[in-house]
């Protein structure tokens, strides 16, 4: 294998893993949505089931930081790759910053005001 596709496989890999995190992410907060209505559709007492509530909102903030460990290393993959001079190989299907920063995105608005 050359070094391109060696560079597309490991990129493949990353945005397979990130979807499969977001995914996670996804299910679990529909499983906590799930206790919570079979729990009021039951009649039964939110006390009755707040440890196991517990348990699955400690399983959403573990994914959470799963993402965020996996998004910090897709961005000093992203450093390494401009440290060696490899250019970029694959941009990916979405949209995304072209640093990597501490700056929370925004959306992109037009300038509400204007120099006179």
């Amino acid at each position: 294998m050359d070094r391109t596709e060696v560079v597309t496989s490991i990129s493949s890999e990353l945005y397979a893993t990130e979807q499969s995190v977001d995914a996670a992410i996804a299910h679990a907060a529909s499983m906590v949505q799930a206790m919570i209505a079979g729990r009021s559709n039951l009649g039964i007492s939110p006390v009755a089931g707040s440890a196991s509530q517990t348990k699955a909102l400690a399983t959403l903030a573990a994914l959470s930081a799963a993402r965020e460990a996996i998004v910090e290393c897709h961005a000093e993959m992203q450093r390494d790759h401009r440290r060696m001079g490899w250019g970029v190989y694959a941009a990916g299907p979405a949209d995304k910053p072209l640093e990597w920063d501490d700056t929370p995105m925004r959306p992109r608005k037009e300038a509400m005001l204007r120099a006179v």
